[in-house]
Formats: C-alpha cells, sequence, structure tokens
C-alpha cells in the first residue's frame, strides 16, 4: 500500500520553528509533485506550500510566504517544509499529499495520495 507519512509536528510558542518531513513508503517521490496542507478546527483544508516534482518550482500561501520553505530530498525520498516564525493562526493539522504530475498546484482535488497528518500546535 502506497503512504505517506508526516512527522515533526509539536507545540511550539510563537516566533519558534519546526521542520515538518513528508516520507513515501513503498514508491518513489521523483515523479510526483508534493503539496503541503494544513486543517484548523472548523475550517476548510487549505493549500500552505507545494513543489514540483523536480523542485524547481515552489509555490506559498500568502500568509506563509517568508516564513515557510517547502524543499524536496528525492534521493531520501522526503519532502520537508520548514517553518519560521511561527504564529498562533499556523494551529493545524498539517497534511502532505502527492499528485503525479511535474507542476503542483494548491487544490486539494488535485492531489491522489495523502498522509495521516500532524498536529502543529502555537501556543504560549
Amino acid at each position: 500500500q502506497l503512504q505517506l507519512v508526516e512527522s515533526g509536528g509539536g507545540l511550539v510558542q510563537p516566533g519558534e520553528s519546526l521542520r515538518l518531513s513528508c516520507a513515501a513508503s513503498r514508491f518513489t517521490l521523483d515523479h510526483y509533485a508534493i503539496g503541503w496542507f494544513r486543517q484548523a478546527p472548523g475550517k476548510e483544508r487549505e493549500g500552505v506550500s507545494c513543489i514540483s516534482s523536480s523542485g524547481g518550482i515552489t509555490n506559498y500561501a500568502d500568509s506563509v510566504k517568508g516564513r515557510f520553505t517547502i524543499s524536496r530530498d528525492n534521493a531520501k525520498n522526503t519532502v520537508y517544509l520548514q517553518m519560521n516564525s511561527l504564529k498562533p493562526e499556523d494551529t493545524a493539522i498539517y497534511y502532505c499529499a502527492a499528485q503525479s504530475r511535474y507542476y503542483c498546484s494548491g487544490y486539494v482535488s488535485s492531489y491522489e495520495l495523502w498522509g495521516q497528518g500532524t498536529q502543529v500546535t502555537v501556543s504560549s
């Protein structure tokens, strides 16, 4: 069974950093664009960032531009989301997702495979 597994979430104070990882199991990520999404309680799932299959193209939601950085290491079959200067409004469950194409998108419906999510809580 193909799987994506997120890790790296936790409880941090405002202004601190976390790095999320998204690892693929039983398949290689080389030909997949990857997106990071988040869902806060009572809200719809929203796109945070995405990266093309080669890593050459990245996109960010306006709310995280300048604070979050997406990257990938295809040799390690892993995609990362470095989150700096975290704010309480970043609190959510963070999901990674894969789509079998070069370009990435911010649309939930574009993605074929999802991880189980990792909780990020930003609170003082």
